[in-house]
């Protein structure tokens, strides 16, 4: 039985809406955590009330940021230039492995009241996304300049968006 066009079109706008909340949030976490390559950043990180931090080291900290803020980019970007939107998908499942590993380190540190369903959610989210767009692919178009352009603007918007606040706390210290 083939799904109705309204059954379709209800579909498309979920992944739509869930593709930018949780693009924009792993691109706004992960550029956080990446920018924590510089010495400063990770000492002001390691001031934050989150006993995770302290249980990895900075290289992996910065590692697990990249994943995540290009994970984030990849269920944007693609999509919404048209270029290669299959990514998006690719995208989604990196960023369900990820909280997925994210999920058993918490287990194996007993932190299970927060971020281990928090990880869950994240992750089980994301893997939705990522079936919802090999079954529901978004056609893709061929390069243009106007889609190189939207998809640049895209791209420094969450840059900014993750850059602003870790450069806020280093320039208006508590």
């Amino acid at each position: 039985m083939q799904p109705t066009t309204a059954s379709r079109k209800l579909m498309n706008a979920t992944l739509w809406i869930l593709q930018v909340l949780w693009g924009v949030f792993f691109a706004f976490t992960g550029f956080g955590k990446v920018l924590s390559f510089r010495a400063d950043v990770w000492n002001q990180t390691l001031h934050q009330p989150v006993p995770w931090f302290h249980a990895v080291p900075q290289w992996l900290f910065v590692v697990i940021g990249l994943a995540e803020f290009l994970g984030g980019v990849g269920l944007i970007l693609p999509a919404i230039t048209r270029v290669k939107p299959k990514l998006t998908a690719y995208a989604a499942f990196g960023l369900a492995l990820v909280m997925l590993l994210a999920a058993v380190f918490h287990i194996a540190r007993g932190e299970l009241n927060f971020f281990l369903p928090l990880n869950l959610v994240l992750g089980g989210v994301a893997a939705f996304i990522a079936f919802g767009r090999l079954g529901l692919p978004i056609a893709p178009a061929p390069v243009s300049t106007l889609r190189m352009v939207s998809g640049l603007a895209v791209f420094a918007a969450l840059a900014f968006a993750g850059f602003f606040p870790v450069w806020y706390q280093l320039t208006h210290p508590r």
